[in-house]
């Protein structure tokens, strides 16, 4: 049983009370962790130590910031087998995944902002007589709250712009899957970052995430997860004029027109339809395919589906993991009943299924469904698992209103050899994102984020490194 530890005040500690949460393994559904159930007396030694060490950071040369960050970076690196067993294991995503992309974007997260803080530059506006320079100055101690479907990845894209702009952080990684956060304390200690300077506390959202969002000495919150969580987030922290920047769901689009180069088409919607088990924001959950080609598409893409193997992670064949815990794969299972009553007819995929020897894992088939209306719940309401809908459209018209029939707007995917095309309906689609002719393609310098439901604020490159700081003017008559 690993006991999993704090990191406040650069030590590792456990949480005074000494309760703990249980950590499954989703892969076989047994105990194989703990973590500290930590409290608000917990979060307040993390806050405490957050503001100690701020002037201090806050005053440290950009250059000495960007050696540690790149040191971390380094290490991360160093231990890619270590943190890729852990995340496979903590999430239940494929091992061969989490080396090739999780683990590698948890170093690429903090060697970018370590990078990008030495570009990022004061504005200056001359005037007749007198000039205004803008200067942009750390906020003090800052909280971000991450989820489970890409532990490392999303901690460190919080983290690391916040720590490289001069802030102090008290992070919580999920509760689900806190491994590859204690792993990373562990690499800061190593890495010579100095005490306090980034603080995690493991714990639930309704008590450590609580505590951290409603304390007045956080100046802001970076969080990642579900509307509703958003939502509750945005009720406490806007009357108390935190900075807010809160990245929620999505049921993003897929849009295929005939004209596509059809068999990259196919093979990239095999991916965005089903990694990581279908549980990252930007999936295409639903997939809308122009009349001329949707027969031919439903058979391939049928076919190509049932050839997926789903089993243990750490099998270098399995295409789809576990579910990330049970709870979330009875959900989702949930939600293809409320298909079938809604009418919908499951093509392929649609239950639980028990891999020899991993039988008490959470395990479900890949998922196609069409026969379902734009408006039904399941059109409507995010899944997050693999599970897609399939629907026919006659026109770009057609298209374009069924892609944004969606209370939510994180991204959209185009498929077209049209030119014109592509901007007429990239510049429609009601989406912080749009891929055209590819899918989860991020260059970090782009602004992150979407639209309605799907959040506030955008993350990445200047943008991260604006909202992690202040702007004062300051203006001098000659």
């Amino acid at each position: 049983m690993i006991k999993i530890l704090n990191y406040i005040d650069g030590k590792l500690s456990s949480q005074g009370n000494n309760k703990t949460v249980d950590v499954y393994n989703p892969s076989n559904g047994e105990v194989y962790a703990t973590i500290p159930d930590s409290d608000t007396s917990e979060v307040e030694k993390a806050i405490e130590a957050a503001q100690k060490a701020f002037p201090k950071w806050a005053a440290t040369s950009i250059d000495k910031r960007h050696k540690v960050l790149s040191k971390i970076a380094d290490l991360i690196d160093e231990r890619l087998e270590e943190f890729a067993a852990a995340e496979s294991t903590d999430n239940g995503k494929p091992l061969w995944l989490a080396k090739k992309v999780d683990i590698p974007r948890g170093s690429a997260n903090m060697r970018f902002f370590a990078n990008a803080i030495t570009q990022f530059s004061s504005e200056s506006h001359e005037m007749n007589g007198a000039i205004n320079y803008t200067l942009r100055e750390p906020l003090g101690v800052v909280g971000t709250i991450s989820p489970w479907n890409l532990p490392l990845y999303l901690l460190t894209w919080k983290i690391a712009p916040a720590l490289a702009a001069g802030n102090t952080v008290v992070a919580k990684p999920s509760e689900v899957t806190p491994m590859t956060a204690y792993l990373l304390s562990q690499v800061c200690i190593e890495a010579g970052l100095p005490e306090g300077v980034l603080n995690i506390v493991h714990g639930m959202g309704h008590t450590a995430g609580s505590a951290i969002v409603k304390h007045r000495d956080v100046k802001a919150i970076s969080f990642t997860g579900s509307t509703r969580v958003g939502k509750e987030i945005a009720t406490i922290a806007a009357p108390e004029f935190k900075k807010l920047s809160l990245e929620m769901g999505g049921k993003n689009a897929n849009v295929i027109f005939a004209d596509c180069d059809y068999d990259q088409m196919l093979k990239t919607t095999i991916n965005s339809s089903f990694s990581n088990q279908g549980q990252i924001c930007l999936c295409g959950s639903r997939i809308l395919v122009e009349r001329s080609i949707y027969d031919r598409f439903k058979k391939d893409f049928v076919e190509k589906t049932k050839e997926m193997k789903v089993g243990d992670p750490f099998d270098q064949g399995t295409r789809v993991g576990a579910m990330v815990s049970k709870v979330h794969m009875e959900k989702v299972l949930s939600c293809i009943e409320l298909a079938k009553e809604e009418g919908g007819s499951v093509l392929t995929g649609g239950k639980r299924i028990h891999p020899e020897g991993k039988e008490n894992g959470y395990y479900i088939e890949p998922t196609i469904i069409e026969g379902l209306s734009g408006n039904c719940r399941t059109n409507q309401e995010e899944i997050f698992g693999p599970v897609v809908t399939i629907m026919p459209f006659d026109d770009e018209k057609e298209a374009v209103k069924l892609a944004n029939n969606s209370s939510y707007g994180l991204s959209c995917t185009l498929w077209t050899s049209d030119v014109s095309r592509t901007h007429r309906v990239a510049k429609e689609m009601h989406t912080g994102i749009v891929w055209v002719n590819t899918w989860l393609l991020r260059d970090l310098r782009t602004p992150f984020g979407g639209v309605k439901n799907s959040g506030v604020g955008r993350e990445g490159g200047f943008e991260a490194l604006r909202f992690f700081t202040e702007p004062k003017n300051v203006c001098i008559k000659y």
